[in-house]
């Protein structure tokens, strides 16, 4: 007669929404048995960044661990569940959550010093795009000179951020906007002069960066390097002791070239970076103060300028820019394959007096004169893209209207 064996329950003493979140997780990691030697060691080929990340949401608590262990005093006979299995095992791994903290800090570090570097890389070649734009400056020039013949005046510069009303604001003959007719005059006097927007590709991107937030995650990366010299002080004492426990069996468990053991080097590495990258955002910050001097800013307007709120105007300026100087090119092309295909007859009375029309003929006393102010010695440009270096001191109450522009 066979014998039958019945099969005893497993025991389970944690919630049902606890359980399934271990068993889902379980399912992405290796057997619990072989976690504590790679927890241990800190072996990226047994466990990576996303194991990391799953093994600090099941980090056991004390409430949980003594649950178990009263069930499995109770029922010794009984197997654990595979969700108490595993916060038992891992239970048994000494400053579990410093481990792990460790291991992401080492694992996370480059990729959290790009996000403070990139930003800081792009506001620094944004200014390089701005101050060495050709089509950036006579744009500035001609608004200012614009801005002067209509108003009657003879101001030396302008808030930048008057250029996204230029579109706004239209005439009242043709209702165009005054856009339009900076664009048609840079056509006109600087036929060389590009959309501006392909230029300054770094200052749409800069634009996109929140710089306040790059500098809070520049503090908190030294705040968690910080705090990882002392998680790492305090896992070496307790692997002395460990060590004095197990005797020679300790080195079996941590290999010596294992992240373990490199993490001294890697956080003195670390640490390096972290300097060099707070100079370099001290230097880029302060360059982009004294580029918005440069522009005309006074020093009141340059501590309540946020980089990425500059950026912003200058990037959907130069989108409309190049939109509106982009309708006036094909328009032209329009009229242009339109005159050419109705063109008259050159001995018929309409081609004669098409040839005798001159173009001062057909401009306005307005536009002649408009011209003229821009073609005068004040606004001839000077190849000067660098900042300078020595700026006279100014009072904080003068405004980018008392300063001279230098193009």
């Amino acid at each position: 007669m066979a014998a039958t064996f019945t099969k005893q329950p497993s025991l389970s003493v944690l919630g049902m929404k606890r359980s399934n979140i271990i068993t889902i997780a379980l399912s992405s990691l290796p057997p619990p048995r072989l976690l504590p030697p790679a927890i241990y060691s800190m072996d990226s080929s047994v466990l990576d960044r996303e194991d990391v990340q799953r093994l600090q949401t099941l980090i056991p608590t004390e409430e949980e661990l003594s649950l178990i262990k009263e069930a499995k005093a109770q029922n010794p006979q009984a197997s654990l569940a595979q969700a108490e299995l595993c916060l038992l095992t891992l239970g048994e791994i000494s400053h579990l959550s410093s481990r792990l903290q460790l291991w992401a800090f080492a694992l996370d570090y480059d990729s959290l010093e790009r996000e403070i570097a990139e930003p800081l890389f792009h506001l620094k070649l944004a200014m390089e795009q701005l101050a060495a734009s050709h089509t950036f400056r006579c744009i500035l020039a001609t608004v200012l000179a614009i801005g002067n013949f209509l108003n009657g005046c003879k101001a030396r510069g302008f808030e930048l951020s008057y250029l996204g009303k230029l579109s706004q604001v239209r005439d009242t003959h043709s209702r165009q906007p005054l856009l339009h007719h900076v664009c048609v005059l840079l056509l006109q006097l600087y036929p060389q002069s590009s959309d501006l927007y392909s230029d300054i590709s770094a200052v749409t991107k800069a634009g996109k960066c929140d710089y306040s937030q790059v500098q809070s995650n520049l503090s908190q990366l030294e705040a968690t390097c910080k705090a990882s010299w002392e998680q790492l002080k305090m896992l070496n004492k307790a692997e002395e002791k460990r060590k004095v426990g197990k005797g020679e069996k300790w080195r079996d468990e941590v290999p010596e070239g294992s992240l373990r053991h490199q993490l001294p080097n890697t956080l003195k590495e670390c640490e390096g970076k972290l300097k060099v990258l707070r100079a370099v955002h001290r230097r880029v910050i302060n360059r982009f103060h004294s580029f918005l001097l440069f522009l005309g800013y006074s020093r009141t307007m340059v501590r309540d300028t946020k980089a990425e709120d500059f950026c912003k105007t200058i990037s959907n300026f130069s989108l409309e820019y190049r939109s509106t100087r982009q309708s006036i090119l094909l328009q032209r092309e329009r009229e242009q394959q339109k005159n050419g295909s109705e063109s008259p007859a050159p001995n018929t009375p309409t081609g004669w007096r098409k040839r005798q029309q001159t173009p001062i003929q057909e401009k306005s006393e307005e536009q002649c004169k408009l011209e003229e102010v821009l073609r005068t010695p004040e606004s001839m440009l000077r190849p000067d893209a660098t900042l300078p270096r020595n700026r006279r001191r100014m009072a904080d109450t003068q405004g980018p209207l008392s300063r001279k522009m230098k193009w």
